[in-house]
């Protein structure tokens, strides 16, 4: 009995220094940008959930292409399902499909405590449908209907065609993840399809109070471009002190353009018109932080975790990332920090000659192009492993 109690006791310790446990006490939730088999049938999500109080999971083509074409975790089912005479895109929903509801069903807990505001699963339509307003409006239905699971939610890309079509889903009860969004002018159209569809929703008589949605910033992204972009107009001037204040961007840019998004989402749900909707149940669509991995090793590598901390915000963080910060990240409310400082370094970029709505716009073609790709990719493993099947 003694070992048991000592157990226990470790194990609230644990919890309590844990800084992924603290995020979650502060109001924000950690998701896991990971997706593969491996994680479920190894008990990988059961342990994170338990120990880090890990509350979802975001996937997309690029994470699910390196999964079922670089391991040997699907090779089983594939050659099961090849044998069966299912066609390329019958197989991808058997496997894709299959673990969205795997780690949905394991997720499913995480829903029923926090009451549908948390434990979510994140599957995105067909990035070859990006500019395809209807086709999403029809995937994000399929994709929904075939899954069946209220903790699932659809990711649809913040493209001038995705607009509509996250209001419709919307307004249709399905779940909306928005991603690739990048700019703060995107954010608005992205908000208010949101509300628009829960108002039409609620005109129409419809519950909306089981309705979720998450609006996906990408941060990292931004950095790295307009690092590049820094760094030329560095080489090409010889004076010393513009010198330094263009080095002085560097790393900062992404964080002050997150910090003006939640500006933006206190302001949208705090008002009257959200008021009248959460009066009759409405959730207010978290920010979500994405593209959170570190990838200048010359800044920190728990940078855009530390520095994002909000409630009502999720980080969806990659795996290495997640131990770092597990390990040694510092936990403090950090979003409404130096606003000050956050707006200079927006009107400084300008005043370099930089556009940062350019820089986000190359960003969400690139990643849309970048998505489609890996989707292309995966569809193409998945026909070359069942031809090989059916051959042998």
């Amino acid at each position: 009995m003694m070992g048991q109690d000592d157990g226990t006791n470790q194990k609230e310790d644990t919890m309590k220094s844990n800084p992924l446990v603290e995020l979650g006490r502060v109001g924000q939730s950690v998701w896991y940008d990971q997706m593969e088999r491996s994680l479920i049938t190894e008990g990988t999500l059961r342990r994170l959930i338990e120990e880090d109080d890990l509350r979802g999971l975001t996937s997309n083509p690029t994470i699910f292409d390196k999964a079922i074409g670089s391991t040997s975790q699907y090779t089983a089912a594939l050659h099961r399902l090849a044998e069966e005479g299912r066609s390329r895109d019958e197989i991808y929903d058997a496997l894709v499909l299959g673990d969205i509801a795997d780690a949905a069903d394991t997720f499913r807990p995480v829903y029923d405590r926090y009451e549908g505001g948390d434990g979510y699963v994140s599957l995105e339509v067909s990035p070859l449908l990006a500019h395809d307003t209807k086709g999403t409006i029809a995937e994000a239905s399929r994709l929904h209907g075939k899954l069946g699971r209220p903790n699932v939610m659809i990711k649809i890309p913040a493209t001038p065609e995705g607009i509509p079509a996250i209001e419709e889903t919307t307004a249709n009860g399905i779940n909306v993840n928005i991603t690739l969004i990048f700019s703060n002018h995107v954010y608005e159209e992205v908000i208010e399809a949101y509300l628009r569809g829960l108002e039409r929703r609620a005109a129409a008589g419809e519950e909306i109070r089981n309705s979720a949605s998450v609006a996906s910033f990408f941060v990292s992204r931004i950095d790295t471009l307009v690092d590049r972009k820094l760094d030329e107009r560095i080489a090409a001037t010889e004076d010393g002190a513009m010198q330094t204040r263009l080095a002085s961007l560097r790393g900062n840019v992404a964080i002050a353009n997150a910090k003006m998004a939640y500006q933006m989402f206190r302001q949208r749900f705090e008002s009257e018109r959200f008021e009248a909707l959460r009066k009759k149940g409405a959730r207010v669509q978290r920010p979500l932080w994405a593209s959170t991995g570190t990838k200048n090793p010359a800044y920190s590598d728990v940078l855009y975790i530390e520095s994002l901390i909000a409630p009502d915000t999720v980080n969806t963080v990659p795996p290495q990332t997640y131990d770092a910060f597990r390990d040694h990240g510092i936990v403090r409310v950090t979003i409404e920090e130096k606003l000050d400082e956050a707006k200079r370094v927006l009107d400084q970029l300008e005043d370099a000659g930089i556009s940062l709505d350019e820089v986000t716009e190359q960003l969400r073609r690139d990643g849309v192009d970048s998505f489609a790709k890996s989707f292309e990719s995966l569809m193409g493993t998945i026909e070359t492993r069942r031809q090989a099947e059916v051959v042998s």
